[in-house]
């Protein structure tokens, strides 16, 4: 299949991941950054228009091309993060599955998981 005709399809690819980005941010399971970078991506492939729309965008913008040229993640964002995350993990281990240790385990190790990633990243200094 030649390049140009699959535009389309990356454009509705970079639609979806796009939404699922934004879903990530209230969601703590759902990583953001990974679906808005994969966005980016997409679009630069299919339609300067929405590549440079992301970019530009107000919120996201900076935060793609802070992760993208530093490889880091601002301090504030991680401790939301993490925070986020441990509070919905923990009701959901403590309320939602109290009844099955598989589920509250894996709950866990997922927890455990994600905090260790979030971490993994250099945290941006301030310039």
């Amino acid at each position: 299949m030649k390049a140009q005709h699959l535009r389309p399809l990356f454009v509705i690819l970079g639609c979806v991941s796009l939404g699922l980005g934004l879903v990530g941010i209230f969601l703590p399971l759902l990583p953001t950054t990974p679906f808005l970078l994969l966005s980016a991506a997409l679009f630069m492939r299919s339609s300067q228009r929405l590549y440079d729309w992301l970019l530009n965008h107000k919120t996201l913008g900076p935060y793609i091309r802070n992760f993208r040229e530093n490889r880091a993640i601002p301090l504030r964002v991680k401790i939301i993060s993490v925070t986020l995350m441990w509070i919905t993990m923990g009701y959901s281990i403590l309320c939602v599955v109290e009844n099955h240790l598989w589920a509250q385990l894996l709950l866990l190790a997922a927890a455990v998981g994600v905090t260790w990633h979030i971490r993994s990243f250099k945290t941006l200094k301030k310039s």
